[in-house]
């Protein structure tokens, strides 16, 4: 029996992809270069802000001006992280839903907590939400286990127990190996090269009430 939902936050609970946007495409113009289109950044948003600078510039990590560029990135998009930022539709629903049916949810996202948690209390989530496990939260990041473990030990439950629902294939890697059922959110950052029906989840879901249809 499930107790406890598990959601990854970019892309599963929260669509975040229009600030984290806007905060590349700032970085982009004070440098002089293109600006992107947001179809072009929305399936990259999930994979943090190194993955936004390489898009936007084409940089190999390893360059020296990859970390004041990721570094600037972070404080123009901390600044105005929840300017557009809203939970996904159907989202605020199934929260209530949730706990109607006496289950608790929590958030174990790669998100590290000096962004994490303004945006929870930002979005009205702090009296509801049983776990927030941020990236910089334990030792390891997903797709290891470990942050996926600490969030059942947080939320009072086994991970048989849970279930987590994430939109990127470490996701659910890090969910099947800490023991947890996982669901794929195809309503978030999925790119076209992505193919989620070979990530081994139990079930891929299209919009959010989908996660009560899989539960009963």
């Amino acid at each position: 029996m499930i107790r406890t939902i598990l959601f990854d936050l970019d892309g599963t609970l929260a669509d975040t992809g229009p600030d984290l946007a806007d905060a590349l495409n700032t970085v982009l113009a004070e440098h002089g270069k293109v600006l992107l289109p947001y179809e072009k950044i929305r399936p990259v948003v999930s994979h943090g802000a190194a993955a936004l600078i390489e898009l936007g510039f084409g940089l190999a990590r390893t360059d020296p001006h990859f970390p004041p560029l990721r570094e600037r990135l972070l404080e123009i998009y901390r600044s105005h992280l929840a300017r557009a930022t809203r939970l996904f539709p159907g989202m605020p629903t199934l929260l209530d839903t949730l706990a109607a049916r006496g289950l608790n949810w929590g958030i174990v996202t790669n998100k590290p907590a000096f962004l994490t948690e303004p945006l929870v209390d930002a979005l009205g989530l702090r009296e509801d939400v049983a776990c927030i496990v941020s990236g910089d939260t334990t030792a390891n990041r997903k797709p290891h286990p470990q942050p996926m473990l600490h969030a059942c030990a947080l939320a009072g439950s086994a991970p048989r127990e849970c279930l987590y629902v994430g939109d990127a294939a470490r996701d659910i890697e890090a969910g099947k190996a800490a023991g947890m059922r996982t669901l794929v959110a195809l309503f978030g950052y999925i790119g076209p090269e992505d193919r989620p029906e070979t990530w081994g989840a139990d079930g891929l879901i299209r919009k959010p009430e989908d996660i009560l249809d899989w539960l009963d």
